[in-house]
């Protein structure tokens, strides 16, 4: 069932969290430009197509993410869906949220010999992963940055530190 029509709900496929920092977030130092970066990966499935894509995510994407966590290149995966149903102004369905150890990973490709050994019938493999994005209405990457909030904000006082 698709969210925007039914209750709704959140799913954590995976979270294979780094150390977590001071802000919360497994191994984020948004001080450094060499660190850490944060990727929100958006989708808008097709009306009824929402279980399809989250199972074809999971059977033939996941585990190639397991893996590049596996070997360090991201810290954590997240995927989420909307607890509630919603006027579908929001725009996705889906929201999968990556952390990469730095840029290079970010950059670096996916090696291809992950998907060759996770799954040796390429053709089906294939067929699949072009089959979710035909699922989908839109898709967008947002890379995010960081802004810590200060251990203190001033509550106690009635004043708003600046």
């Amino acid at each position: 069932m698709n969210p925007r029509e039914s209750k709704g709900r959140r799913t954590a496929v995976a979270s294979v969290p780094a150390e977590v920092g001071r802000d919360g977030a497994a191994g984020v130092d948004h001080g450094s430009a060499d660190g850490p970066v944060r990727v929100a990966y958006y989708y808008r499935t097709r009306w009824g197509a929402h279980e399809e894509f989250l199972e074809l995510f999971v059977r033939n994407h996941w585990p190639i993410l397991r893996e590049r966590c596996a070997s360090g290149r991201l810290l954590d995966v997240t995927l989420e869906t909307p607890r509630f149903h919603g006027d579908g102004a929001a725009g996705w369905d889906v929201v999968i949220t990556i952390i990469y150890r730095d840029w290079a990973a970010l950059e670096e490709h996916s090696d291809p010999s992950i998907a060759e050994r996770l799954f040796p019938d390429r053709e089906r493999h294939a067929a699949e992963e072009r089959r979710r994005f035909e699922l989908l209405d839109a898709h967008w990457d947002v890379p995010l940055e960081g802004h810590p909030l200060p251990a203190e904000t001033g509550a106690r006082t009635g004043k708003a530190r600046r």
